[in-house]
């Protein structure tokens, strides 16, 4: 059936919540916006006069097609080259979805995200509707066509398994221009003793280089490990500047609620560090350098004015 313009101007209102529903539930900001194009097919294909809640429809359609494209994905990822990382995305995309509370932001978290990939395709999604999105357990339930003591079985799992992970801190983005601050003026200084200072004794690095960028197939673990790695990593020379094609600006930002460096090497964004900030430290630090997985937030940084640059290597 053929859209009308009220029908299409309903569904781009829920765009932006099924955007940030999707990248939750995948990681991935370029399957997320695939996944909400084909829930507006399958609404365009719809008798739209007959559904009575729009929003309820549409979350239900694009909550399965994730659902589906996770158990493929998992497939996908036993084959993957590397270590798979999420999607970085930078503050001020609306893909990152409701900030008011603290389990809104640390539902989007990077650090969340990777523990999120230890949970069921289902668990996933009671999680993501539940903590994110505050979705009762009785809608949950109608969505993924299970019963309401099913979803509080499966939220109370996934809780669970979250909290396995470190107690994150709270940063705002003055804060983390502090802490980035520190942790580059360490890393440059050629030096390991500033960078352990910074890091949580089990520390660890790990970077996603997708087979397309050079990137260590296992993580650096304990903070020695780390900070031998990263002042390695920040050692100028002519080789790294031939590898990179010139100097790398550094800049300091914000992605996922955490505080993360922007590479750039002439205009182009060619990596994303994000740094996991505990009580006790920088917990980890995650290096998305796979040139598929930057695109959405490339674009972005493309378009908005980010000063200028902390520092330039190499």
């Amino acid at each position: 059936m053929a859209l009308t313009v009220h029908d299409v101007d309903r569904f781009e209102a829920a765009r932006p919540r099924l955007e940030a529903i999707a990248y939750r539930l995948l990681g991935s900001a370029s399957e997320a916006e695939d996944a909400v194009q084909e829930t507006f097919l399958r609404w365009q294909a719809a008798d739209t006069e007959r559904i009575e809640v729009p929003v309820a429809w549409l979350t239900k359609v694009l909550t399965n097609l994730c659902l589906n494209q996770l158990t493929s994905a998992r497939a996908r990822r036993e084959t993957y080259v590397g270590q798979w990382l999420p999607e970085p995305v930078l503050a001020g995309d609306p893909m990152l979805g409701p900030a008011d509370t603290a389990e809104q932001r640390e539902s989007v978290s990077y650090a969340v995200l990777v523990l999120l990939e230890r949970l069921s395709p289902k668990e996933r999604a009671v999680y993501v509707l539940r903590e994110a999105f505050d979705y009762p357990h009785r809608e949950i339930a109608e969505i993924l066509d299970i019963s309401e003591a099913a979803s509080q079985q499966l939220h109370h799992r996934a809780k669970k398994h979250v909290a396995a992970g470190k107690a994150r801190r709270e940063i705002d983005e003055s804060a983390a221009r502090r802490i980035i601050d520190e942790f580059l003026a360490a890393a440059t200084s050629g030096r390991t003793e500033p960078l352990i200072k910074l890091l949580t004794e089990d520390a660890l690095a790990v970077g996603d280089g997708g087979g397309k960028v050079p990137a260590r197939a296992k993580a650096y673990e304990g903070a020695l490990a780390v900070a031998k790695f990263l002042r390695g990593l920040f050692k100028p020379g002519p080789a790294k500047r031939k590898l990179l094609g010139g100097p790398a600006d550094l800049y300091a930002t914000y992605a996922n609620g955490e505080p993360a460096v922007v590479v750039v090497v002439d205009g182009s964004v060619i990596g994303i560090m994000c740094l996991e900030v505990t009580e006790e430290g920088i917990a980890a630090v995650r290096s998305q350098v796979n040139p598929d997985k930057l695109d959405r937030a490339a674009r972005l940084w493309a378009a908005t004015d980010h000063g200028e640059p902390v520092v330039t290597v190499f």
